[in-house]
This record gives structure tokens, sequence and C-alpha cells, in this order.
């Protein structure tokens, strides 16, 4: 099975790898246009990227709570 990602996915993956802690869709967002990453317009995008990779089985990890929080996975080693 293929899966598609969004243009950015990779960008808001990095994001997340190098924060220190959990992030919210806002702050990916701001992280992102920090790095010149326009790929997302809003953070809901990122939100509903990040919910949707995480229901696939991507690496993601979403935290609930108001508003939601998001971390990237350590890999299994």
């Amino acid at each position: 099975m293929s899966i598609t990602r969004p243009s950015g996915f990779e960008e808001v993956c990095d994001v997340l790898a190098t924060a220190e802690e959990p992030l919210t869709a806002r702050e990916v967002l701001d992280r992102l246009r920090a790095r010149g990453v326009d790929g997302f317009e809003t953070s809901y995008r990122v939100a509903t990227v990040l919910g949707r990779a995480a229901e696939r089985g991507a690496a993601v990890t979403v935290i609930d709570g108001s508003p939601y929080r998001y971390r990237l996975d350590e890999p299994s080693r």
C-alpha cells in the first residue's frame, strides 16, 4: 500500500524531531514559517496532517489536551 504524504510533511517531521518537547500545531506552523516552509497555511492544516499520519501508523504521537500536542516517536532499535 502506498501512502501519499502532503508537500511539506518531511519538514513537519524535522520540526518535531528537533523539538525538545511536544509541540502544538501552532508552534509547528510558526517554526515552519521561520524556516521558510510555506506548504501549510494554517495550524488546522498542520493538525489535520499530523492526526491523519498518526492514524495511518506514522511515527507521530498525538497527545490529548487543549490544545493537542504532537511529537515524533523514537525509532525502534
